[in-house]
């Protein structure tokens, strides 16, 4: 296998019948996924859209969308999967930017973006997945077309496969673009990694275009297991599909765990088919992997990846020692290392500090149209600046700390807002915390916790100011406490401590830190 694009025809071979995909709208089996696929693959290529051209993809989860994925690999073209969070200006640039030639949309996406194909001369086929409208042509209609003719693309593994952007917090968002095979390893290194089977049936709602997303469903399809997509993330909902599916997986964020650990429907789901879930995106309190894992039996598999390497780089054997707080051990195949902070060529110390850095088969081959930017995160030896804190042990277990464009400069010190999180985690009042810096005239800038309280609980800044200090030195303690009813996150769920400045609080109570 050279490529994603050959997974479902093997599968229909090897499990025609076996349901692959459910949503809230569409149970699919893997010959009906497969069929689907092919279908829409012969009328891109007969619509003109060639091999190695750009098509995106714009939209919720939906079976729509991972029908639309295998359909433009198999007719040899690279996906650009896109967030649904990014503005109508952001996604007229990534069109521009990449080159688009094609766009696959839901109807309300394709509302938002206008008549895009009037300003784009390489845009030149828009399908929307909800029916035709006036701005592209019926999804539907062309996947009930049989693909009589068709013959699916032969890849080279080497080629590019996806172009995805990553935010762009610092500018312009950048196209990373990841082969056949960096897509091909993560998906197969992970399955093995987490031991999935035939037997597994896993939720989640990772949006599709994000690469855990992307791995959590295709590396369970890859094994002839079931993915139930969710459209959007809602506790109770997915507990009810746990229970109702008898999954033996479910795959999220932390966020997404503390959210189940304050839901009133925890203490009557059924969770008794678990038998592993895994967790990434950012740093977890082992106070609440400690609380899932209690509540629901199964282990909680930590992992670490990253847009530029295809999805995870790290994670943990599902039968190895799984040491609480670490993201795991690399993918084969992929080196790791912990570089120093001033000289980035000097390998620190185990138990040291410093920038994760990755390189391997897994690693994308640069950001699209964009040398300058692909020539500060590579080096000249192939190694990828993650731009994550992190520690080694000496078993070669690794540590995430926390993000260096969030870390805080406080009087000289540096403080993780992920340290500070993992700890106010632990207060019973605090159901979901977010740390981020303010500027201040003594010490430069220094740290604010934003708290959104427990169901049944009332804010107390004093205590929580107080519990910190019993448990962190005195320039980590959060300079205040604001009380809020929401934290701001990504699509896939992740805190966006940029973001913390502009909540409205419900309460605060500033304190001495």
């Amino acid at each position: 296998m050279n490529g994603l694009g050959e997974l479902l025809p093997a599968l229909a071979l090897r499990f025609p019948e076996k349901l692959a995909l459910v949503t809230n709208t569409r149970e699919l089996s893997f010959r009906e996924l497969d069929t689907a696929s092919t279908n829409l693959a012969a009328a891109l290529h007969d619509a003109g859209v060639a091999t190695g051209d750009r098509v995106m993809l714009f939209s919720e989860n939906r079976w729509e969308w991972v029908v639309s994925y295998h359909a433009i690999l198999k007719a040899g073209a690279v996906v650009n999967p896109v967030s649904v969070m990014l503005t109508p200006s952001e996604v007229d640039f990534i069109v521009k930017d990449a080159g688009v030639s094609a766009l696959l949309a839901s109807g309300e996406r394709l509302h938002s973006l206008g008549n895009l194909q009037a300003s784009t001369p390489s845009l030149r086929l828009v399908l929307s997945l909800d029916g035709a409208n006036d701005h592209g042509a019926s999804f539907h209609e062309l996947i009930e077309q049989p693909a009589e003719h068709f013959e699916q693309a032969v890849v080279d593994p080497e080629s590019l496969a996806c172009i995805a952007y990553t935010s762009g917090t610092t500018g312009r968002p950048k196209g990373a673009m990841q082969s056949q095979r960096s897509l091909l390893l993560n998906c197969s290194y992970t399955a093995s990694m987490h031991v999935r089977s035939s037997a597994d049936t896993v939720v989640t709602a990772l949006p599709c275009p994000h690469v855990y997303g992307n791995v959590a469903i295709n590396a369970t399809l890859l094994a002839g297991g079931t993915v139930v997509l969710m459209e959007r993330f809602d506790a109770a909902e997915a507990l009810r599909l746990i229970g109702a599916w008898n999954a033996t997986m479910f795959e999220g964020v932390p966020t997404v765990y503390a959210m189940f650990l304050t839901t009133p429907e925890l203490p009557a789901a059924d969770l008794s088919s678990l038998t592993r879930c895994t967790v990434g995106g950012q740093t977890i309190s082992t106070a609440v992997i400690d609380a899932w894992e209690a509540v629901s039996g199964a282990p909680l598999i930590e992992l670490w990846g990253m847009t530029e390497i295809a999805g995870l780089g790290t994670t943990h054997a599902l039968y190895a020692p799984n040491e609480r707080g670490s993201i795991g051990v690399a993918l084969p195949g992929t080196e790791l290392r912990v570089a120093s902070l001033e000289d980035p060529r000097v390998t620190v110390p185990d138990g040291q500090a410093g920038e994760l850095m990755i390189r391997g088969p897994l690693l994308m081959q640069g950001y699209f149209n964009n040398p300058k930017a692909t020539a500060e995160t590579i080096d000249a030896d192939g190694w990828l600046h993650t731009g994550d804190i992190a520690t080694r042990n000496a078993v070669g277990q690794f540590f995430v700390i926390d993000r260096l464009k969030d870390m805080i400069l406080t009087g000289g010190y540096n403080v993780y807002p992920a340290e500070i999180e993992r700890v106010m985690i632990e207060h019973d009042s605090v159901g979901l915390v977010a740390v981020g810096s303010e500027p201040d005239a003594l010490k430069g800038e220094v740290a604010h916790a934003y708290i959104v309280l427990a169901p049944g609980h009332r804010g107390d800044a004093k205590q929580l100011l107080e519990f910190a200090r019993g448990r962190l030195a005195a320039y980590k303690v959060p300079r205040a406490i604001h009380f809020v009813d929401t934290l701001p996150t990504t699509s896939s769920g992740k805190l966006t401590r940029r973001n913390l400045r502009g909540l409205q609080p419900n309460e605060s109570s500033p304190a001495g830190a």
